[in-house]
Parts: C-alpha cells; sequence; structure tokens
C-alpha cells in the first residue's frame, strides 16, 4: 500500500506523519455518503406527504429549557411566522443537504449549513447528562471532516464544477465546492 507523508505545523510545532493516499480517499467519500444519506432520510422523513403530518418543531424549541440559547428557541416557538419558517426549514434543509452531500456538489456549502444545524441540535439538547460528547456533537465533527476534506472532490460533482469556465473565472466558488 502506498503511503503519503505529510508536515503540518500544530500548536507551533512541526509535525509529520504518513497516512494511506488511497484509504483515506475512499474513508473521505465513505464519511461524505453515509452523513449526506443520514441527513437526507432525516429530511424526507420529516416532510408532511411522507410522515403523514406535518413536522412541528415547537415542542422541542419550547422545551429546551436547559439549553444555552433557550432564549433563541423559546422566540422561535412565540414567534409564528418564525415557527412556521423553522417548520420548513428543518426537513428542506436536511433533504437538501444529505442531497448535497450525496450527489458530492456544493459540498463544503452543504457542510457548513449542516454544522450549523448540529451546532443548534447540540445546544438544543443540553441537558449534558451523559458528559459533553453525545451525537450531535459527533455529527458536528464529521460535518466538519467533510467540509475540511473538500470531500465533495473525490466522486462527486464538485470535481466536475471546479473544471468549468465558470470557477476558473471565479476562484473563491472553491470554497463552496469541494
Amino acid at each position: 500500500m502506498a503511503t503519503n507523508e505529510a508536515t503540518v505545523e500544530w500548536m507551533g510545532r512541526e509535525e509529520e506523519f504518513e497516512y494511506a493516499g488511497s484509504v483515506a480517499g475512499y474513508v473521505t467519500v465513505l464519511v461524505r455518503l453515509v452523513v449526506g444519506y443520514w441527513f437526507l432520510h432525516a429530511g424526507w422523513g420529516k416532510f408532511g406527504f411522507v410522515a403523514g403530518e406535518p413536522f412541528d418543531a415547537g415542542g422541542y424549541l419550547a422545551n429546551a429549557d436547559g439549553s444555552p440559547i433557550a432564549g433563541l428557541f423559546a422566540l422561535v416557538a412565540e414567534t409564528p411566522w418564525l415557527l412556521e419558517l423553522t417548520n420548513v426549514m428543518i426537513p428542506v434543509g436536511e433533504f437538501l443537504i444529505g442531497l448535497g452531500l450525496i450527489l458530492g456538489a456544493f459540498t463544503r456549502l452543504a457542510a457548513f449549513f449542516g454544522g450549523v444545524l448540529m451546532t443548534l441540535f447540540y445546544l438544543g439538547n443540553a441537558d449534558w447528562a451523559h458528559g459533553y460528547v453525545n451525537g450531535d456533537l459527533l455529527g458536528l465533527l464529521l460535518f466538519v471532516v467533510v467540509g475540511v476534506f473538500a470531500a465533495g472532490r473525490l466522486l462527486g460533482v464538485d470535481a466536475y464544477l471546479e473544471e468549468t469556465e465558470f470557477v476558473k473565472q471565479r476562484p473563491k466558488l472553491r470554497y463552496l465546492l469541494g
């Protein structure tokens, strides 16, 4: 198995490490696909035509008493238009984030918004009775990994999008892709 070497500066020290290049690529794609399926499935299951009733985040938001952002959640729960927007955006957002990750399209943008949602879920479930590390925090970490490693460039639509003249003329768009 071929290995690659990388040198990184970490906390003021230069560190060298070896990694298996092809294996790292496969693992990155696998993580992207699994996280994508997780969110696609979560969003799909919240659509009213699938679940049989419309998604309602009101109870969750109103009862997030132990959360450090309980005030924000209460405001959303008590403001009808914000609650309705939330009730639409959670399923749509989860579905689109998952679809983007599965296709490898706008991967970093999808990972960013997935990270935002996971941060809100983490803070909303903040009883931390079993410690600070829970599934929401691990989900957040997975979105960071997908974004940092530009997982959409491996077997994803982003690899093709980055080769278009449109993106080549606007290199900052690559920050949304990958």
